[in-house]
């Protein structure tokens, strides 16, 4: 089957359930949930049966001008695999979430206003594929245009909650001043060099008196994709949005998106970084960069009373450290792995810990009607499962040995200290220092504190077996990481 198929049938899948949700008068909208993961379920096994040009060249699709925007190798079948199970996980978050969907949309015993929250991930899930495969700026921004499009109407979702209007309109505004710098430094790349495709870059000579101007338009694109990532100093949506924002699509922002940035960013640096006269400069501000974010998300975080903006500069700090592992760039080879190898790692045990704590957090949203630091409070109590599995994934974001989270953190040491990046070393280090801090104020919530409701928190069955399969494999990807290592090659 063709790779391209794999986007097709996602946005069909999407176009279908939009249409089949809105000619259809059931009351409940479950069932459009249900659907779009069974889709996604189906499209995930077929990507394992996906072949592009290069695996069958005498096909006549293989000679289509199609495949000069498009291409389907290793990073770009992991990266479309770990959006597939994103959205699907986020899907199932939202099912459970249903509670506060119907609430804050139509009236509490109506799910009138729900059906589209299920299909609007799908577009975006299509969106991420697509920019796994970039081989063209120009594409790449349509996709990542698809992508946040759609964010800007999931986030502000919830039409009768003010938060989530307030989120909504950061969101848009900040997003379309990225959108302005994205757009301005690929017109400044284009000038300099004459090709928008990212192949090509790899191989334009770059005389000197353009040098400047491409460094120029280089710059400018950090900056745009400094707002998917959450990058520092265009992380300034995060807190607000996470906070405004329905927890699903929180989740989603937070990994998703993230991911969707950083395979974006790699597919732009990586032909940028075979000239040695632009290498410099950019690694140099890619460090910057990634320090800056360190500092800021870390330290920012340990005021923080409401747990999603909490888990919002930790995103962040997290950010920091996949920049330091590009700033630290090193190509893959037989003997070890490369910055893109280690940044796709980290961003699978990124995926398993994220989402796991959104689960939980959902489910305290539901239970409790609060996301502060303080309605965690005696958690060990009324639910002694749960509490174990969020000190064992907050533990893994923190880096705790034996733990998925400290192997990312450790591989991306070992990659800057090899680079010689000891400044960069130092001030990561500083920070993990500090998100030991945060994370366990939470851990000591649910464990030392009284609760100020006993009520015993019962858990759905689907968020009970995700937040189960999400724990046991950090703590499996931590004793045993070696299934990742095979996937990344």
């Amino acid at each position: 089957m063709p790779a391209y198929y794999l986007e097709a049938l996602t946005v069909t899948l999407g176009i279908c359930l939009l249409m089949a949700e809105a000619f259809c008068s059931t009351k409940s909208k479950a069932w459009v949930g249900v659907s779009a993961i069974i889709g996604l379920s189906v499209i995930l096994a077929l990507m394992f049966v996906a072949i592009g040009p290069q695996d069958k060249p005498d096909a006549a699709w293989a000679k289509w001008p199609l495949w000069n925007f498009y291409q389907f190798d290793g990073m770009a079948k992991f990266y479309k695999g770990f959006v597939l199970v994103c959205t699907i996980l986020v899907l199932m978050m939202a099912l459970d979430y249903r509670k506060i969907l119907s609430r804050f949309t139509d009236h509490p015993k109506s799910e009138a206003g729900t059906g589209e929250f299920y299909a609007l991930p799908v577009f975006a899930c299509a969106g991420m594929m697509w920019l796994a495969s970039a081989k063209d700026l120009a594409g790449a921004f349509v996709a990542l245009e698809l992508v946040t499009i759609t964010f800007y109407i999931m986030v502000a979702y919830l039409k009768r909650n003010v938060g989530s209007l307030e989120a909504g309109v950061k969101y848009l505004i900040l997003g379309a001043l990225s959108t302005g710098f994205l757009v301005y430094g690929i017109a400044w790349i284009y000038g300099m060099t004459g090709t928008m495709s990212l192949a090509t870059l790899a191989t334009v000579p770059v005389p000197a008196d353009r040098l400047v101007g491409l460094l120029f338009g280089i710059a400018l694109v950090l900056v745009g994709l400094g707002f998917k990532i959450g990058a520092f100093p265009m992380q300034v949506w995060i807190p607000d949005v996470y906070q405004g924002a329905p927890t699903p699509i929180t989740a989603f922002l937070s990994v998703g998106s993230k991911a969707a940035g950083f395979v974006l960013l790699i597919r732009f640096l990586e032909p940028l970084l075979m000239h040695e006269t632009v290498r410099g400069p950019v690694l140099m501000l890619l460090l910057i960069l990634a320090c800056a974010t360190l500092i800021f998300g870390n330290f920012a975080a340990i005021p923080q009373t409401n747990f999603k903006r909490l888990l919002a500069y930790s995103s962040i700090a997290h950010a920091g450290f996949l920049l330091l592992a590009l700033a630290a760039w090193q190509p893959n080879s037989a003997q070890s792995m490369g910055s893109i190898s280690i940044v796709s790692f980290y961003l699978a045990t990124y995926l398993l810990m994220t989402l796991g704590v959104f689960f939980i957090v959902a489910q305290v949203r539901i239970h409790r009607e609060g996301e502060m630091v303080k309605d965690f409070n005696g958690l060990g109590k009324t639910n002694p499962t749960l509490a174990l599995a969020l000190t064992i994934l907050l533990a893994a974001m923190a880096g705790v040995p034996l733990t998925a989270g400290f192997v990312g953190k450790f591989l991306v040491f070992t990659l800057a200290i090899d680079a010689g990046l000891w400044w960069g070393v130092a001030i990561a280090l500083i920070a993990a220092a500090t998100g030991f801090y945060y994370y366990f104020k939470v851990i000591r919530a649910m464990w030392w504190l009284p609760a100020a409701d006993s009520t015993p928190l019962a858990m759905p069955r689907l968020s009970t077996i995700c937040i189960g399969a999400m724990t046991a494999a950090v703590i499996v990807f931590g004793l045993w990481p070696q299934p990742l290592y095979v996937l990344l090659k």
